[in-house]
């Protein structure tokens, strides 16, 4: 059984250049997602909405493993949305104050009926605190910059200004919220070698 990977197929979104901005049109794909509110560093809710969503893509991926399709795929990357009431007052260095959407993006063979019943499932096994707060939903982010950082989380407001500036000279304003996908194990992997796709939709 060939096993899928869909940062590779979907390359030109999962996999940027650290060393250049590009504009790339993000089309209408299929979520997990929760929503909250803080510093994610030290978010207790944070930290159940990652277990939980991973809890249910992994599940969702065998699943469709031992179905009828009989396809195999790689579980893609958590990624967060953040943002504030007024997007101009946004400060990297300020997480308290910020809101967000933890999501997981879920192939096209990932239906709701399907969600629905792994639902079931790991609420049987494991029941995850924040399972009940997980929806399955499209989203279209549209027009958007984007680049790769390599670095912590903590050294990224240089990165976010260069795609800002990159927006703005190129005659676009931004919209929509602040957009971060994690490429990296964070357990695992050095601080210095983390990789994070910083993504700003525009219009």
């Amino acid at each position: 059984m060939d096993k899928v990977d869909y940062k590779k197929e979907l390359k030109h979104l999962y996999k940027p250049s650290p060393l250049k901005i590009e504009f790339r049109e993000v089309p209408k794909m299929n979520f997990l997602m929760i929503d909250g509110t803080g510093d994610p560093n030290t978010s207790l809710a944070y930290k159940e909405a990652i277990e939980a969503m991973f809890t249910l893509s992994y599940t969702l991926k065998f699943m469709i493993k031992k179905g009828e399709s009989g396809i195999d795929y790689g579980v893609m990357p958590l990624e967060g949305l953040w943002w504030v009431d007024d997007m101009s007052k946004f400060d990297p260095n300020k997480k308290d104050d910020w809101k967000w959407t933890a999501l997981i993006m879920q192939p096209e063979v990932v239906t709701g009926e399907l969600v629905t019943r792994a639902i079931e499932e790991v609420r049987k096994k494991k029941n995850p605190k924040a399972l009940s707060k997980i929806r399955f939903e499209a989203f279209t982010e549209g027009k958007a910059a984007q680049t790769l950082h390599i670095g912590p989380f903590s050294e990224e407001g240089p990165t976010i200004k260069k795609v800002h500036d990159f927006i703005i000279d190129n005659g676009y304003k931004l919209s929509g919220k602040h957009h971060e996908i994690y490429l990296s194990d964070i357990r695992r992997a050095a601080p210095e070698k983390w990789k994070t796709i910083i993504r700003q939709p525009c219009n």
